[in-house]
């Protein structure tokens, strides 16, 4: 009797590899990862005032344009409308010595002090204010603390036109001390009824 052989499964065969070539560990491949794109960010070019810049030639800024073109339409409309009453050299300086004594009053000896300097001069347009100081330092200071008093005057006189523009003329230190007879009728501008007083009780200046 003949026995019975059991197949068997064929053994796997091993690659063979190409001669000379060396397998490397695995711990030795390396992988190289996906390299991520950023999106393109663009740039928004700001002019030198630092308003954006606009292309001529997108929609965008045709639209931007117009608003910008609206806009400064809308201010100058607005400017129009503000009041621009004429006013006299003497309205002027009376609401001038006004608060040049209100400036004194509350401290601000210096800046009250440029103001009674000289007397201050309007302009053949009438709106522009000068006054005349000693030196430039003077002129700085006084510049650069000089909007509270213009936007009294415009308020007061009813003209937003006002401008005060300051000259240095160095003649006019010696008017720094003031004599008796011009402190007196600086006081009596800011307050009419102080000649009243002054015959009233025979008072001497």
């Amino acid at each position: 009797m003949q026995q019975q052989t059991t197949p068997t499964s064929p053994q796997p065969v091993a690659e063979e590899m190409p001669v000379g070539i060396t397998p490397l560990p695995a711990a030795q491949l390396e992988v190289e990862e996906p390299e991520v794109v950023k999106p393109i960010v663009a740039k928004v070019q700001t002019a030198d005032d630092g308003t954006p810049r606009v292309s001529a030639f997108s929609l965008s800024s045709i639209r931007m344009k117009r608003e910008l073109q609206e806009t400064h339409k809308a201010i100058l409309r607005h400017s129009e409308e503000l009041p621009k009453q004429a006013f006299s050299e003497t309205d002027m300086r009376l609401l001038w010595n006004k608060f040049a004594q209100r400036l004194s009053d509350s401290g601000q000896k210096i800046m009250a002090t440029y103001m009674q300097i000289n007397d201050p001069v309007l302009d053949a347009n009438g709106y522009t204010i000068k006054l005349e100081l000693p030196n430039e330092g003077s002129k700085v200071d006084f510049d650069s603390n000089k909007m509270e008093l213009v936007g009294y005057l415009r308020g007061k006189l009813h003209n937003h036109d006002i401008t005060v523009e300051v000259h240095v003329n160095e003649a006019t230190s010696s008017r720094h001390a003031f004599t008796p007879e011009e402190k007196y009728e600086k006081l009596r501008a800011m307050n009419p009824a102080l000649d009243s007083l002054r015959k009233m009780f025979d008072l001497d200046i």
